[in-house]
């Protein structure tokens, strides 16, 4: 199999993965949002240690160490990613399935914006259509759902600001996930100690089956961001930006046919124009792409659409 047909097939299993994350977290009920993250956190932290000894790769920590500038970037990192994942499980468990999907649409508008504010960078006038017509789709559904999209635009906000940290930071996948959880890792565990004592937490307590999914949750948030990284270091930017939207899709799909989550007409517009700003984005984006490839020798453009895993 070719590196290009690989990248498209690690790409499209994570999206999938991240797709199909509601039906999951679905499963883990009784469990609230807070101890679901607690878990997450550790066995995130035990797969990614026992897969990076199993890779003989823990010596990165000590180089880490001596980078006080990096250490605070991962914790900015940490915090944003934690913020992120709580949203979400959330969002997911209080029926709002299509209010996560909606996050994941406008994320891509998002960090284009943040280039604007944080990075200073100048947007083509394609982009900044792409952006009015987003915030038009936001103000559509503010009217729809009576206030402002938060769970939407808290997980678009921070995924974005997540995104924009670990590109900045420059980890591999697996080591910045582990350093990431190990952040976590104590509150993780200190909340999950207090549960215990006060005798509300659930994990062994529901089933023995609730019980592994709760483990397995440390798999499930590795195995897909290691996936995309090996799509990253695969596929053009250009391909990477397209598959992008299979998660979106899926969970939007979860939320309407599965759960049955309400879509009323004035929803569908507010979605229609996010859609129609991604097309408008997506396509400037391609076109950008061409002429970039007509300027510039192969190698150079080979070289520039390489992505580095974000996570």
């Amino acid at each position: 199999m070719t590196p290009l047909r690989l990248g498209y097939l690690y790409g499209l299993a994570a999206y999938l993965l991240w797709g199909f994350f509601p039906l999951y977290f679905k499963l883990l009920r009784p469990t609230g949002p807070l101890e679901i993250l607690a878990h997450r956190v550790i066995w995130s932290v035990a797969f990614v240690a026992l897969l990076l000894a199993v890779m003989r790769n823990i010596g990165f920590i000590r180089s880490l160490l001596r980078r006080p500038r990096a250490l605070a970037g991962v914790g900015a990192a940490a915090a944003l990613i934690a913020v992120n994942w709580f949203t979400y499980i959330y969002g997911v468990n209080s029926d709002r399935v299509v209010e996560t999907a909606l996050g994941y649409f406008i994320n891509p508008l998002v960090v284009v914006l943040l280039g604007v504010l944080v990075l200073r960078e100048r947007l083509r006038p394609a982009q900044w259509a792409a952006l009015g017509v987003g915030a038009l789709a936001v103000a559509v559904l503010t009217v729809d759902y009576g206030r402002l999209p938060y769970l939407a635009l808290t997980l678009a906000f921070t995924f974005g600001g997540y995104s924009l940290v670990k590109k900045r930071l420059g980890l591999p996948a697996a080591e910045g996930l582990f350093v990431e959880s190990a952040v976590l890792a104590l509150p993780a565990l200190a909340f999950l100690g207090w549960l215990a004592t006060t005798g509300d937490a659930t994990f062994g307590r529901v089933s023995v089956g609730h019980a592994l999914l709760l483990v397995l949750a440390g798999a499930l948030t590795a195995i897909p961001l290691l996936l995309f990284a090996g799509a990253a270091n695969r596929l053009p930017l250009t391909a990477l930006g397209m598959l992008q939207y299979v998660a979106p899709i899926l969970q939007l799909a979860c939320g309407v046919l599965i759960f049955h989550e309400p879509m009323p007409p004035a929803r569908l517009v507010g979605f229609g124009l996010v859609w129609l700003a991604l097309i408008v984005f997506t396509a400037d984006a391609l076109r950008h792409a061409r002429r970039n490839r007509r300027s510039r020798p192969d190698s150079e453009v080979s070289a520039a659409a390489a992505v580095p895993a974000p996570r």
